[in-house]
Formats: structure tokens, C-alpha cells, sequence
């Protein structure tokens, strides 16, 4: 038995607490998985909400997109020393007078040649009715006679009158939607900055910071693709229109403005409008002059997409074509042609924020290109 003992304490064995169920890689999976389930049902919910009330939510969408747009305009003529409320009431009454003129030379235009174009349209019905029953396909009269019976009986059915009861139902909605949309863009243009900053109020510190660089990075963006898509829009319009004229094709000033709208549509919108363009000629000239005026689209858009669009629109749409193309289809399921134009530019908005989301020139972090040696660092420390 020893003299002394040891003073240093007995080694005790350590004993494993209880493994946390959340800390394992299949907790943390499950912890993202929930996470990304709770910021879609947040999604999915906001989305219902607009949809719900796109009475109010698109008027206020379009007012905003718009105001982006007028507003260095707005800034300018105040720069001058004109009166903020001059300054709104002139630039709110020269975006009016601009929507009011691209409807009524539509109206006007279809107006006066619409009764030349019903007599092409009865003409080339009559050529393609023949051409029909020219075909290898046995096709009778009595069989187009009956495609076009039930075609008049569905337009003097019941349920075409109920259409037409959901049609001035839009009607009524589209008026109080515009009447919202001015009002709303009256204030936004005269009022933007101040409303801003009173919804940053609730912020301080690098959250305001980040919300100020978010504000004015969306409203830019906005801006920017508003101004360049109306520019490209433009050339469009007067080189297909200048083109129509030449072949013949009635309603050529009409089809010009078609042409200018459909081209905030990216991707589709130019081809809409030319196979539109295109069934005019067809209907009206003969399938030459169809195919010229195919030809004269294709070019133009060549020379849109190859030298101008980059020129103009490069610095403000930086999306890929995938992207634009899955946010047209959503926009069109969710809110029809309204929903179309409007969806591209409010992704490049998106997209916008997010580059700034970290500084002025910095992304937020999971967006961020991760480069080659980076990549390489991160590897040898997890070895």
C-alpha cells in the first residue's frame, strides 16, 4: 500500500451527451427543405393575394413601371426650377396624351379601311375554302357549310351572350383599373422619393442602407428597360410599318402600333406581331406578298436583336433567355398580355436588387460567381 497518493484526480470517462436530432446532414437537409416549403407557401400566398385583387395590384404595378420611367424627366424640369405639381401634371399629361394617340390612330386607322379589308377577308375565305376542297383529303361543301353554322350558332348562342356579359364586366374593371393607374402615377411622380423613405422608416443602420441601394437599383432598372424597350419598339414599328405600306397591306398604321406594343413582349411579342402582319397581307394581297412581308419582319428583327437591342438594352436586361421565357409564360397564366409585358421587367428589377444586395457592387452571397480558386481553397480545407 503507498505512502502517498497521487493528488492528480482520477481521468473520468467522458460520457456522449445526446445527439441532436436537427445537427446530422439529414437535419440540416430536412431544416433547408422546410425553410424553402415556408418561403413558397409565402410566395404562393403573395401570388393569390395580387391575383385576387389585380384590379388594384396591376394599376399600381404599371403606375410604378411608368413612373421609373418619367421619372428623370420629372427630375429634370425640377432641376429648372419648375413647380413639383407643373412638373407632374406635364409629364402625367404627356404619358396620357402618348397612350390616348397610339388607341386612337388604332380606332381611326381600322375605321377607315375595315370595309376594304372585310371585302379581302370574304375574297381570300372564298380562295381558301377552294384551296380546301382541293385537297387530297376529301373535304365536302356540306361539311364546311356545317363548321360554319356552328360557328354562327355558337355567336347567336346563350353562352356567347354570356361572354359578352363577361366582356363588359372586363370592361367596367379595365376603366377603373386606368382611373386607379393615373392616380396612383400622379402621386408617384410627384411624391416617390418621400413615399420611399417613409417605408424605410421602420430600417436603420446597414438595413437602411441595403434598402436605399435595393430602391434605387429597382427603380433604375425599371426605368432603364421601360426607355430602351420603347426605343426598340419604335425602330420596330416604323421599319415594319414603312415596309407594310410599300407591299400594300392595308391597315399598314395600325399593324405599326401592334407592332410597338408586342414589342415589350421579349422573345414572342415580334413574332406575334409579324404572323399578324403576315395574315393581313395574306388575306388581303395574295401569299407573295405575305411572304415579303415575312421577309421584311425577319429582317428588321435581325437588325433590332443583333445591333440595337445590345446597344440599348444591355446594361438593364442581364437575365437569360430561359428566365425570360419561364417569366413570360407565368406572367400570361397569371395575368393574361398585361401579365406578359409586365413580368420581364419585374424580374430584371429582381435580379437588380439582388446585385446590390451585399454593396453597391456586390451580390448577395449565395449568388455570388464563385471563382476557380476559390473553389480549389475551400476543397483543400474540408480534406
Amino acid at each position: 500500500m503507498p505512502l502517498f497518493r497521487s493528488s492528480a484526480p482520477e481521468p473520468v470517462e467522458a460520457v456522449a451527451g445526446p445527439r441532436k436530432a436537427w445537427s446530422d446532414s439529414f437535419g440540416r437537409l430536412a431544416t433547408r427543405c422546410l425553410q424553402a416549403i415556408i418561403v413558397l407557401v409565402i410566395v404562393a400566398g403573395i401570388v393569390f393575394a395580387a391575383s385576387t385583387l389585380s384590379v388594384v395590384t396591376i394599376p399600381v404595378l404599371i403606375a410604378l413601371i411608368i413612373a421609373s420611367a418619367m421619372h428623370p424627366v420629372v427630375s429634370w424640369l425640377r432641376k429648372h426650377r419648375v413647380p413639383s405639381v407643373l412638373a407632374t401634371l406635364a409629364v402625367l399629361l404627356g404619358v396620357l396624351v402618348v397612350l390616348g394617340l397610339l388607341g386612337w390612330l388604332i380606332v381611326v386607322a381600322v375605321e377607315n379601311q375595315w370595309s376594304d379589308l372585310q371585302d379581302s377577308a370574304v375574297d381570300g375565305f372564298k380562295q381558301l375554302q377552294g384551296w380546301v376542297t382541293s385537297l387530297p383529303i376529301s373535304i365536302s361543301d356540306s361539311q364546311i357549310k356545317d363548321a360554319t353554322k356552328t360557328v354562327t350558332d355558337f355567336i347567336t348562342s346563350a353562352q356567347f351572350g354570356s361572354g359578352a356579359l363577361a366582356g363588359a364586366s372586363a370592361t367596367a374593371n379595365f376603366l377603373t383599373g386606368l382611373v386607379l393607374m393615373i392616380v396612383v402615377l400622379f402621386f408617384f411622380l410627384k411624391d416617390g422619393p418621400r413615399i420611399w423613405e417613409f417605408l424605410l422608416r421602420p430600417f436603420s443602420g446597414s438595413g437602411y442602407a441595403r434598402a436605399r441601394r435595393v430602391g434605387d437599383r429597382v427603380v433604375s432598372t425599371l426605368g432603364g428597360y421601360v426607355r430602351g424597350t420603347a426605343a426598340v419598339a419604335a425602330v420596330d414599328a416604323i421599319g415594319i410599318g414603312i415596309g407594310i405600306a410599300i407591299v400594300g397591306v392595308p391597315l399598314a398604321l395600325p399593324l405599326a402600333v401592334v407592332v410597338f406594343i408586342t414589342a415589350f413582349i421579349p422573345i414572342v411579342g415580334a413574332t406575334a406581331a409579324g404572323i399578324l402582319a403576315a395574315l393581313v397581307a395574306l388575306v388581303a394581297l395574295g401569299p407573295v406578298q405575305a411572304l415579303v412581308v415575312v421577309g421584311i419582319v425577319v429582317l428588321v428583327n435581325q437588325l433590332e436583336g443583333n445591333f440595337l437591342q445590345p446597344v440599348l438594352m444591355g446594361r438593364t436586361l442581364k437575365l437569360h433567355g430561359l428566365v425570360i421565357l419561364v417569366g413570360l409564360t407565368a406572367g400570361t397564366v397569371l395575368a393574361g398580355i398585361t401579365g406578359a409585358v409586365m413580368s420581364v421587367p419585374l424580374l430584371a428589377a429582381a435580379w437588380g436588387a439582388v446585385q446590390v444586395w451585399d454593396g453597391p457592387d456586390q451580390p448577395a452571397r449565395m449568388w455570388r460567381q464563385k471563382r476557380s480558386e476559390d473553389v480549389a481553397v475551400k476543397a483543400r480545407a474540408q480534406r
